[in-house]
């Protein structure tokens, strides 16, 4: 893609409506707009970051099992009368009456809908176990809406929910999503800490928080010292097998999100302890028979016997994520993108747009790196150097290669990895091989 082409409106200063870092630097990468408070379009940059992360997080569902659906935005309000949870919920459910004065709601979650499709599909424990998921906009009309995409009313979801017959298939369930999301959150250079949490408004007697430490975070978290440590070879786990034994280790670890922490446990750590700030990226719930007992969904067991199914749900904020990455990979003068998740993979700075040795240069290193499946930016415009070199630090891209009149002369480009500040000269092909080999 040509800059000089792509839509990318940057800002110059930060907006005095942004609060945190990646609020700031999401409006002056150009990455979004605001419609309404709490609401925003996702302008081409961040809207790769966006596809970027959602294919991992589906990748990882998919690996671990669950079969992806889509289910509607607008619900019935009928199936959550059913569940009790209609007048419960609260203000944050958007209420709304069609032309025919039917109940609707927005869908800021969607237990009562899975477990409506489940109940009229499914009969016989023959058909369990089963992993359903879908990744779709959910909106929840937040008194306060901060923090830009952190703290928005309107985001994107990814929601999976497991039946089972029993509590050992719900609880085999739950761990191949607890490891699911670790590696998901590995796979986008996040450390995520799971945490004791309380499961809120969707219920259940057991559920976890997956939180990144930052010093924006939402809300104060604790955990022991030694799980900021632990390194798990998470990756080579076969997604089917039974993951206890790697849940009984990570959770064997004090770690508490605020509603749950034990004052008295924490004083016996001493320095030990870790008291942070954490930012929420996942939250996964067992709530057993609660919405299958509610809502009627049975089926026959082997003895022919109704039982109601065993329930879990897993949520990850697909959208908060591209916040959380920010809050976890920045420094002052922008992004710095896990390579995963980049907009794009390289940055090409033409210093001299319009000298034909820079002109050259530049389309060669573009066409050379699109054709080894790289996804380049090339920076063609007619603008100073310094404007080119802090957009280019602002949007965070892995890597750089500055092709300039100077450098050419003596047939070199620089090199600039963007994580690193590190900067070397080298040819066009040196560069190049780096970029594209399997090590590069």
């Amino acid at each position: 893609m040509r800059l000089t082409e792509f839509f990318m409106p940057t800002l110059k200063e930060n907006p005095n409506e942004a609060q945190i870092v990646s609020h700031r630097f999401m409006l002056r990468a150009g990455m979004i707009r605001q419609s309404s408070a709490g609401i925003y379009s996702w302008l081409p940059l961040g809207h790769r970051v966006l596809k970027k992360i959602e294919q991992i997080v589906r990748e990882e569902q998919d690996r671990a099992g669950a079969q992806e659906l889509l289910m509607p935005t607008i619900q019935p309000a009928e199936i959550w009368r059913e569940s009790g949870r209609y007048d419960d919920y609260g203000k944050e459910m958007l209420r709304i009456t069609d032309r025919h004065d039917r109940d609707m709601l927005y869908g800021p979650t969607n237990e009562e809908l899975i477990t409506e499709i489940f109940r009229d599909s499914v009969r016989s424990y023959r058909d369990l176990p089963k992993m359903l998921y879908h990744i779709q906009w959910k909106f929840r009309d937040e008194v306060r809406p901060r923090f830009g995409i952190m703290r928005g009313r309107e985001f994107l979801m990814k929601d999976c929910y497991s039946f089972d017959l029993d509590y050992d298939g719900a609880r085999r369930a739950y761990n191949r999503m607890f490891v699911a999301y670790l590696r998901t959150f590995q796979r986008l250079g996040l450390k995520a800490i799971p945490m004791a949490a309380d499961p809120g408004p969707i219920g259940g007697d057991m559920s976890h928080e997956f939180m990144i430490l930052a010093e924006t975070g939402e809300s104060e978290v604790a955990c022991h010292k030694d799980l900021l440590d632990l390194d798990m070879d998470l990756m080579s786990l076969d997604p089917r097998g039974d993951m206890q034994s790697t849940v009984d280790t990570l959770t064997s670890y004090y770690a508490a999100t605020d509603e749950k922490r034990d004052a008295e446990v924490e004083a016996g750590f001493g320095d030990d302890l870790i008291v942070a700030r954490g930012i929420e990226v996942g939250h996964i719930f067992y709530f057993g028979t609660k919405y299958s007992e509610a809502m009627n969904a049975t089926v026959n067991n082997e003895k022919g016997d109704k039982v109601a199914i065993e329930m879990g749900s897993y949520g990850i904020g697909v959208s908060r994520l591209v916040g959380g990455i920010i809050e976890a990979c920045h420094d002052e003068d922008g992004i710095i993108w896990p390579e995963s998740v980049a907009p794009f993979d390289v940055g090409i700075i033409n210093l001299r747009a319009g000298d034909e040795k820079c002109d050259a240069a530049a389309e060669e290193i573009y066409s050379k790196l699109g054709n080894a499946g790289k996804d380049a930016l090339l920076d063609d415009r007619d603008q100073r150097g310094g404007v080119k070199f802090a957009d280019m630090d602002l949007i965070g891209l892995p890597w750089q290669i500055i092709a300039g009149p100077r450098g050419l002369e003596s047939g070199v480009v620089e090199l600039k990895s963007r994580a690193s500040g590190a900067r070397e000269e080298m040819s066009i092909d040196a560069a190049l091989n780096k970029l594209t080999s399997p090590a590069g």
